[in-house]
């Protein structure tokens, strides 16, 4: 048989069915696409429509026997995968098909460090060792983007920010250059830069090797730079396919047209210059000691955030964005006081740096937090109902069961899900379902002041616009004070009343956001709005001095 001339990932009618409580439900109906070599071809739809179910089955990473094929076939280079066994498929994961987890930080082991885990790769698959073994780990994490990487190769996933984890997924997806890449997500963590140097480097690998990229994504930019066809997913099935242009100038499908036509609209909180404070930092510093050695002696220090002051007012919206590992995430911790910090922080006219941990309880309730990582930020042990009603019972013991519960319906209605679903469990979710739990957890106890980190980072785009708007809507009903972190300025540009940008812990320019966005006064800035609005791959390099 003619390998050359046959599809490298054919596809047909493949169904996916998971068994649960005596149940069955189709996640993926007879959906069938085919992938040819150095072809890209993309998955999109909106969370929860089965991309990547249908990812998984590739490799058969799904959780037999609970799942199930009732029909279809999946041929890799003419062989069907799926009558393969779990040794069969051994050898065909790594070297011949690799997969980019959506959630590093569960994908990576928390007790092994970067070195381990991609030589660990290495080794499996190549059986390269030692020093061969150490010179292609620095290779790959320079190719993804990883700033000195010498000093990275001790660290553990934890001390890593979320575009890092990111980077060295796809670093050890890339370690023995398969014959097709699935990529899942793969740049939904990262910063607009570093998603302009991943892309390129996707195409240059794939230009070198001729490699296949089977990408899944709800970002449809990303899918116009990077796709020569594209699928579009609702419900389980393929509603329509053909190449991108194609698809994206005539789509037939009404589903398609609704998923072109979703953009967050922009209708930012106005700047309240005489409304009161909400939260005030001065000189705020979050340095994190370098120790090395015997005796862990401090040689250094990591300054994530380095001398910040800020100010967000009542019913403002305070947009921070920046490269990822530009001290984000820090900042928003410190101003919670979920990490130590030096410098001044009031909150609601009150000092709360150096409050012991009791002394802070009663504040709790009023400043919330909606993590990056949904799946980590959610118990896998306790239900949907659980884990937004915990709040409830800690802060507002008071009130009754039928109150607490008549709550919690509230608060998932609000964020668009449905609240029959407040009995199932984390993993039964989609990651953009997830994370609509975790913002219906901060604002079921209706808190003065919220700090957004990546909240929309894991959504598609018709829930990223809802979304948006209900963040919008929530502010407006109840004179809520956000702090939007996000490597999304499209997303930024439509909620910020203010905006600071951030590098290497320091505030490089702040001012209201619609001004700043017109006008950017320093390069930085520039460079990381062209990238942002164009995906330049040029202005994310000009980034890297």
């Amino acid at each position: 048989m003619d390998t050359t001339s046959q599809p490298l990932l054919d596809v047909q009618d493949l169904s996916v069915a998971f068994r649960q409580g005596g149940k069955t439900s189709v996640a993926v109906d007879r959906i069938s696409f085919t992938i040819n070599r150095g072809e890209c071809v993309a998955l999109v739809g909106e969370s929860g429509s089965g991309k990547s179910v249908s990812a998984l089955s590739v490799l058969k990473l799904l959780p037999y026997p609970t799942a199930s094929h009732p029909s279809g076939s999946i041929k890799f280079n003419g062989r069907d995968l799926l009558p393969l066994d779990e040794n069969e498929m051994r050898g065909v994961r790594g070297n011949d098909i690799s997969i980019i987890f959506q959630e590093p930080m569960t994908s990576l082991n928390p007790l092994h460090t970067i070195e381990n885990q991609i030589g660990e790769a290495l080794l499996l698959h190549g059986g390269l060792r030692g020093k061969a073994a150490r010179e292609r780990t620095l290779e790959l994490l320079t190719q993804v983007g990883i700033p000195d990487p010498e000093t990275r190769l001790g660290a553990y996933p934890h001390q890593l920010s979320g575009g890092q984890r990111q980077r060295v997924m796809i670093a050890m997806a890339l370690a023995n250059e398969p014959d097709l890449l699935i990529a899942d997500e793969p740049t939904t963590a990262l910063d607009v830069t570093v998603q302009a140097q991943i892309l390129k480097l996707l195409a240059d690998i794939r230009a070198r090797l001729g490699m296949s990229l089977l990408f899944i994504t709800h970002d449809l930019g990303i899918v116009r730079r990077i796709a020569d066809r594209v699928c579009v997913m609702n419900n389980g099935k393929i509603v329509e396919q053909g190449p991108v242009e194609q698809v994206f100038t005539a789509p037939q499908h009404d589903y398609t047209k609704a998923l072109l036509a979703a953009e967050p609209k922009p209708d930012p909180a106005p700047p309240r210059p005489d409304a009161p404070v909400v939260m005030q930092a001065d000189d705020l510093k979050v340095w994190f000691p370098i120790k090395r050695g015997l005796m862990r002696s401090t040689v250094g220090h990591v300054k994530a955030v380095d001398g910040v002051s800020l100010a967000v007012r009542k019913g403002e919206t305070l947009g921070v964005v920046g490269e990822s590992g530009s001290g984000k995430t820090t900042l928003g911790l410190a101003l919670l006081r979920l990490i130590s910090s030096e410098g001044s922080i009031v909150f609601l006219g009150k000092p709360i740096q150096g409050l012991r941990f009791k002394e802070m309880r009663p504040f709790r309730r009023d400043m919330q937090i909606v993590f990056q990582d949904p799946y980590g930020a959610l118990s896998p042990r306790m239900s949907v109902n659980d884990i937004v009603a915990e709040g409830l019972s800690v802060h507002q013991p008071s009130l009754s069961a039928a109150e607490r519960e008549a709550r919690v319906v509230k608060a998932l209605t609000d964020v668009g899900l449905d609240p029959q679903v407040r009995f199932r469990y984390p993993h039964e979710f989609s990651g953009g379902q997830r994370q609509r739990i975790s913002v219906a957890r901060a604002i079921v106890l209706e808190p003065d002041f919220v700090v957004l980190d990546e909240p929309t980072s894991a959504l598609d785009m018709l829930f990223q616009a809802q979304m948006v708007d209900l963040l919008r809507s929530l502010q407006r009903k109840r004179d809520l004070t956000y702090m939007f972190i996000s490597h999304d300025l499209r997303v930024v540009a439509s909620l910020a009343s203010h905006l600071i940008v951030m590098r290497q812990g320091k505030v490089v320019e702040e001012g209201e956001a619609a001004t700043l966005f017109k006008n950017p006064k320093t390069d930085y800035t520039r460079a990381l709005f062209a990238a942002a609005f164009n995906i330049e791959a040029d202005a994310a390099i000009a980034l890297e001095g």
